[in-house]
């Protein structure tokens, strides 16, 4: 199994100039709290890898997994390759990375 692990700056590159879709994987209230502008919801403890497929075929941008701090995102990564997803980003330090540095949050 292939994890790539993307760090802020990786991340806000790619939010910058389009090329990725950040897929937020904690729960729904964690997400509505605050997350990655942009970030789209689906969590983990919802996992259906024929929506997230539908949902990444259907963006057509580069897809990166999101969590709090990394741990829930690799976990999906793999729940999503043993599915037959050929993802393989997430973003190592999270949502806690990226609040903790002063980037801006949506809410």
């Amino acid at each position: 199994m292939t994890v790539i692990d993307l760090d802020r700056e990786a991340v806000k590159q790619g939010l910058a100039d389009g090329s990725i879709l950040v897929i937020d994987v904690r729960e729904a209230h964690e997400y509505e709290a605050g997350h990655i502008p942009g970030a789209v919801s689906h969590p983990l403890s919802e996992f259906d890898p024929s929506a997230l497929a539908e949902l990444v075929r259907a963006d057509g941008r580069r897809p990166v997994l999101s969590c709090a701090a990394g741990v829930r995102s690799a976990n999906a990564l793999v729940a999503a390759q043993r599915s037959g997803l050929e993802l393989t980003e997430h973003y190592r330090g999270g949502f806690k990375d990226w609040y903790a540095a002063g980037e801006e949050i949506a809410r």
